[in-house]
């Protein structure tokens, strides 16, 4: 059967023949793959700026954000059925027997940092024709969402953002009725992001890079949210434009624009922190006032990274909740379907918000 796999030693992309997996036993299921979606992880591993291969492997099989069939079951089996529509999750926990989060199933905690993940790290991923995979790690998905399914991993960000936000403000000695959330960037982590915001009837802010007449501007209107562009509007200035944020979903992975944004935070406000930066030249920022006003407003700022199995239960709600409400923002977001022999050349250049690979179906 057919892979898309990353040589780092080679520094080498391409389609490749490898062997089928075995028959399930125990709780694991036989899965045909039916689509992939590509995000900036994956293209940082084709471009070899990471990933590794398992052990004994010289390449790594890519792909995270995917979407399956169930084929077959081995007999331990209990919730999933042949012809099941499945969504899997990316983390492994490590072996440690001292990480009390991988020993409860939240990997996406770990403290050591010995974990796996598939299609990232010492871990085949899902770019490819059949996988197996054990059941506990498999989310099911209703077939009404098919088309769209390859958004639930990167949605499932955003929904761990949520939980871990609501945790946080239950700190508060009262309950918000309605937050106001800004997001910052839209690319498919932000527009998920603003989706799940508006479709939990957040009043929601979109502020990234892209013109104010731009399409992607105009999707982020189709979501209901305000959309705000950098160029009209300097992020020292986003205060005086948008006014206090309850919530701040930071999806650039840039701290300049993720500090300076703080400015906007009203008092006893959070600032989730998703995106990973470069390590560039070190940055200038007023830290003094930043951290002044963290302190003096009760404000919060925590990263999230990863996601748990709840959160992909989450995310598969929130799916169903937008379908009813924005069916064509959601699908819009795809910009680009495309079969897995255009792996390589899609891994070098995105079209649009979101591309996404055809493996079977």
């Amino acid at each position: 059967m057919r892979a898309l796999a990353v040589f780092r030693e080679q520094q080498d992309v391409r389609v490749i023949d490898v062997a089928e997996p075995p028959a399930p036993t125990g709780r694991q299921a036989l899965l045909r793959v039916l689509e992939v979606g590509i995000c900036g992880t994956d293209r940082e591993i084709a471009a070899f700026e990471y990933g590794d291969p398992p052990t004994g492997s010289d390449y790594l099989i890519l792909g995270h954000e995917a979407v399956a069939e169930v084929l077959e079951t081995g007999p331990d089996v209990t919730e999933l059925r042949v012809g099941d529509l499945v969504v899997p999750t990316v983390r492994r926990p490590c072996a440690d027997s001292g990480c009390r989060t991988c020993r409860i199933g939240r990997q996406d905690f770990c403290t050591t940092g010995a974990f796996t993940e598939r299609g990232i790290k010492h871990a085949h991923g899902y770019l490819t024709e059949l996988v197996v995979e054990d059941e506990q790690n498999l989310v099911a998905v209703p077939p009404q969402l098919t088309d769209v399914a390859t958004l639930i991993e990167p949605l499932s960000i955003a929904a761990k953002a949520a939980e871990q936000a609501q945790a946080i403000q239950q700190r508060l000695p009262w309950q918000p009725d309605k937050a106001r959330t800004l997001v910052l960037g839209a690319g498919p982590i932000g527009m998920l992001g603003a989706i799940a915001m508006t479709v939990t009837r957040f009043d929601t802010v979109v502020y990234s890079r892209e013109p104010a007449d731009s399409p992607r501007a105009d999707k982020v209107r189709e979501l209901g949210a305000v959309y705000v562009s950098t160029e009209q509007t300097p992020i020292e200035k986003i205060n005086s434009v948008i006014g206090p944020i309850d919530v701040i979903y930071e999806a650039v992975g840039v701290p300049t624009v993720a500090f300076t944004a703080t400015q906007a935070l009203a008092p006893n406000g959070l600032l989730i922190l998703t995106g990973i930066p470069a390590l560039n030249e070190p940055a200038t920022l007023p830290i003094d006032r930043i951290m002044k006003d963290i302190v003096l407003n009760n404000q919060a700022i925590v990263g999230t990274v990863n996601a748990g199995r709840s959160a992909f239960e989450l995310a598969v709600q929130k799916l169903e909740q937008a379908m009813y409400l924005i069916p064509h923002s959601v699908r819009s977001i795809i910009t680009n379907r495309v079969p897995l022999d255009a792996g390589p050349e899609v891994l070098k250049q995105p079209h649009g918000v979101k591309d996404v690979l055809r493996i079977n179906g």
